[in-house]
């Protein structure tokens, strides 16, 4: 029995046509040559889930429409308009204060799929699925994303910053640090230079003084992810899916806007119902900095508040926003917010976020070195866009809309003050005027 070797993609064209004649796991395995439990867990592994009705049904998984108990009218326009049972319409649960999800039985032992099952056709419940394809491609992306990046967890890197960063900062090199302490380290040179230049550790590569001597290499070194996993069930898809289950939460986009290559950056956090725009300074584009601003963030706002402000963040697939599980956890290992990633090379996907940089553009243009700024010129600026009244929010501005929602006094910590219409500056005048 071969079960060494990885499922291909015909070896999961298998899997489906078979789970489609209602074959058991157990035969599957025998015709693929593999153990039964491999068949389970890549099934269990590669579940699609499908919203959809049946043949004039409309899609429903409320436990009451399951019964045939639910009689219930009128609960949202639609039925109201067409005087019909609301189990009938497919778009009430989201409405209706007795809705309870119900999932079928047969899911919840094998083959947990719907593959072979004879009522597909006219069921309306949630269906599952396993389909050879989209399990290929699943099985492609961890691949790749399991092969690069760091494969060290945050206490791990911690560990290693304690040993390595006091003596960078007194003058040692890599190479005498990697002799001397080799039984704690246990790594490559190489490696451990990597984990200096990508700013990881609390020294930077500006406390080794030969390589700040040496002349800068053309191959340049590419970002590298903190966790190579990070985007493992935190995908756009499983956005999607997260925010249809709890559409009642506000999801706010962060994204970091660069000046020069290798100097400060900005981390922004767009609140969209708002259009709000938070800016913070950041000396590097490091994953360090980003969790430090939101662990400040949490300290000054309390977890009510803050778990209130930022239960859903969306980010891109930089290197930065590749440490989730510290932005998503205290210290105390309490989950306070859940981290997704857009598609790769997909910014479309946080729109709101990106068309809001253009505001600061306008003020600091591109190429413009963010470190001639301080923290105190940024909230200024950030003052001046969230003050700027905005059509979409019905001639308000995103100041007035989120003080209106949450108060004046979170404005007033996150330094964002109201500047009167006349005064709103929006050019590079901004900072020359502040200057005067």
């Amino acid at each position: 029995m071969n079960t060494q070797k990885h499922l291909t993609l015909e070896s999961r064209n298998i899997i489906e046509i078979e789970l489609g004649k209602g074959t058991s796991f157990r035969k599957i395995a025998r015709i693929l040559h593999k153990d039964p439990t491999t068949i389970s867990k890549e099934i269990r592994a590669h579940i699609r889930h499908e919203k959809t009705g049946a043949f004039s049904k409309s899609f429903n998984d409320c436990l009451h429409n399951a019964n045939r108990s639910c009689s219930l009218r009128n609960v949202c326009k639609m039925c109201t308009y067409r005087k019909r049972l609301c189990w009938s319409c497919g778009i009430c649960n989201e409405k209706c204060s007795l809705y309870e999800k119900y999932t079928c039985p047969k899911l919840k032992k094998p083959p947990y799929v719907c593959n072979s099952c004879e009522s597909k056709t006219n069921c309306t419940l949630e269906k599952s699925f396993y389909k050879a394809l989209s399990a290929q491609k699943e099985y492609e992306t961890l691949l790749s994303e399991s092969r690069s990046g760091f494969a060290f967890s945050e206490e791990e890197i911690k560990h290693l910053d304690n040993i390595v960063s006091p003596l960078l900062i007194k003058g040692q090199s890599i190479h005498h640090i990697s002799i001397f302490h080799k039984d704690e380290v246990m790594m490559s040179e190489r490696t451990l230079y990597s984990y200096v230049n990508n700013g990881l550790f609390s020294a930077r590569n500006i406390d080794m003084p030969r390589t700040v001597r040496m002349r800068p290499r053309k191959s340049k070194t590419r970002p590298l992810k903190v966790d190579k996993s990070c985007r493992i069930n935190r995908t756009f898809k499983d956005y999607k899916d997260y925010m249809s289950n709890h559409s009642d939460l506000p999801a706010q986009q962060i994204d970091s806007v660069i000046g020069i290559k290798g100097g400060p950056v900005l981390l922004t956090i767009h609140f969209v119902k708002q259009e709000l725009q938070l800016a913070f300074l950041r000396e590097s584009n490091d994953s360090k900095s980003v969790t430090d601003i939101f662990n400040n963030l949490y300290s000054k706002l309390g977890s009510d508040a803050y778990s209130d402000l930022f239960p859903i963040l969306l980010a891109d697939n930089g290197s930065e926003f590749s440490n989730p599980t510290a932005i998503e956890f205290d210290k105390e290992g309490k989950l306070r917010s859940r981290v997704f990633y857009c598609d790769a090379n997909a910014p479309f996907q946080k729109p709101n976020c990106e068309n809001n940089h253009e505001f600061i553009r306008r003020i600091i243009p591109k190429g413009v070195d963010f470190g001639k700024y301080t923290q105190k010129d940024i909230d200024i600026m950030m003052s001046h866009i969230n003050s700027y009244a905005r059509k979409s929010l019905g001639n308000k501005s995103p100041y007035e809309v989120f003080a209106f929602q949450y108060g004046e006094e979170l404005l007033d910590i996150f330094n964002i003050k109201k500047i009167s219409a006349d005064e709103i500056t929006l050019t590079e005048k901004l900072f020359s005027k502040a200057d005067k």
